[in-house]
């Protein structure tokens, strides 16, 4: 693929030729096309709102790595609930619970599976539905930071094995919380180009935060977004403090550019 710019040159962009460039790349990444290869694939093969908030927490869960393996793995456990992940969530019995034990993706085990689903009832259980949760904390508490942090000690309220707790990440630790930012991401924005769902409308974009990965923070920092060396949460709101200096409104828009032309090579 043709490259846009010579490495030496990147960081001599001016401003205005860096939100170009940004434009530029996301115009491209955010498209129909983006879909199949990705994670947010396994929530868009269902129509329903609450299908497709369940299915995305746990597509998000188990992004990280090889993003095939991610895609079959989340697909693979979408069939362990019968491809109905939210009347499953609500309504499975124990028994059926226990079908689960076998499932395994690297770290992410049967029993964190069930516990993740215990965790996704108690929450619709006491708040409607996922997206019930995050909207109402977000309009209580008008801070994503502070959301995420009750958002995982609510979760894991409900019954669950130690180990489990490390596939929800811990701001209050200053963890990243790229999965969480991502599936906020997938919930929180809407545009017309068919990717995001748009589904939590209460909540607005310019609160979302950049999910930071290998690839994004890789890129933030070639392009002089992003100074800090720890992919940490410093580092979170350090590189989407940069990005809404471009687009206060969405800054999270750019996770397209960074991240795209971070598994295609394109700078």
């Amino acid at each position: 693929m043709e490259q846009l710019y010579d490495k030496g040159d990147i960081c001599n962009l001016e401003r205005e030729e860096l939100r170009d460039l940004l434009e530029s790349l996301h115009d491209r990444f955010n498209c129909e096309d983006f879909i199949e290869a990705d994670p947010i694939s396994v929530p868009h093969s269902f129509s329903g709102a609450e299908d497709r908030e369940v299915a995305g927490l746990l597509a998000a869960t188990i992004a990280w790595g090889n993003r095939k393996a991610i895609v079959k793995s989340a697909h693979r456990m979408m069939r362990y609930m019968d491809n109905a992940p939210y009347d499953f969530v609500v309504n499975a019995s124990e028994r059926e619970l226990a079908t689960l034990q076998s499932y395994v993706h690297r770290t992410f085990n049967g029993e964190d599976f069930k516990d993740f689903v215990r965790g996704m009832r108690h929450i619709i259980t006491h708040w409607g539905s996922l997206g019930g949760y995050f909207e109402s904390h977000y309009d209580k508490m008008r801070d994503m930071r502070s959301v995420l942090s009750a958002f995982r000690r609510d979760f894991h309220a409900a019954e669950h094995n130690a180990h489990s707790e490390k596939h929800l990440s811990s701001i209050d630790k200053g963890a990243a919380c790229k999965r969480l930012c991502m599936y906020l991401r997938w919930m929180v924005r809407y545009d017309n180009r068919g990717v995001d769902f748009g589904l939590w409308r209460k909540i607005p974009m310019s609160a979302l935060y950049i999910p930071l990965d290998i690839h994004t923070g890789r890129m933030g920092r070639e392009l002089g977004l992003l100074r800090r060396k720890q992919s940490d949460w410093r580092a979170v709101e350090e590189l989407t403090s940069s990005l809404r200096c471009f687009n206060a409104d969405d800054p999270v828009r750019y996770d397209y550019s960074l991240f795209g032309v971070g598994i295609t090579g394109l700078l």
